[in-house]
């Protein structure tokens, strides 16, 4: 369900998405701050409008199938995903090649209730976390962006996570948008 769940990771900080079209080596590290800012808003509108008729608990919660999640799911997600690269980065700032936590964001999705959440507060939630990571990829000083964290044997970069992260708004806007068209029947 994550961009690049059959690719390695270092892969996804550095070539293209052959699925959405994501480059993360075309987006430098001076216009990461604004371009994560800008996904509240992208991810907030298909939570928030509806065509007449249509129920909006029903459409934001549909699965098209049972193991694709809803957009509701992608969002609480991103929010998740978003809120998690702002801890590492800051962890790569303050330390030393840090060790990186894993996360489950499969069990995530079920352990919080994604599905179950308010879309308005999910949409909100979003915001703030990007902001969060906003801020502090424009607090990283310039010779920082190349500082390493480390999971198992792979090592990444702050610059290298700050496109991850973007990279995990802009795949997932492709989702929501697929799903939304699938609970409309398009």
């Amino acid at each position: 369900m994550t961009p690049g769940a059959d690719r390695h990771w270092a892969q996804v900080q550095e070539e293209p998405c052959e699925e959405c079209g994501f480059d993360p080596l075309g987006t430098d590290p001076a216009d990461l701050p604004g371009a994560v800012r800008g996904l509240s808003r992208r991810f907030r509108a298909p939570l928030t409008r509806f065509l007449p008729g249509e129920d909006p608990s029903v459409i934001v919660r549909a699965r098209p199938e049972p193991t694709t999640w809803s957009a509701l799911e992608y969002t609480c997600h991103t929010r998740g995903a978003l809120a998690l690269f702002d801890r590492r980065i800051r962890l790569a700032l303050e330390e030393d090649d840090p060790v990186l936590e894993w996360w489950d964001h499969e069990a995530a999705a079920v352990d919080e209730a994604y599905n179950a959440e308010d879309p308005v507060a999910a949409a909100d939630g979003l915001a703030a976390a990007a902001e969060g990571l906003a801020a502090t990829l424009a607090s990283v000083p310039p010779d920082a962006w190349d500082r390493t964290a480390r999971r198992g044997e792979d090592r990444f970069t702050v610059v290298g996570m700050g496109r991850y992260a973007l990279h995990e708004g802009h795949h997932h806007l492709l989702d929501v948008g697929r799903v939304l068209r699938a609970a409309r029947g398009r």
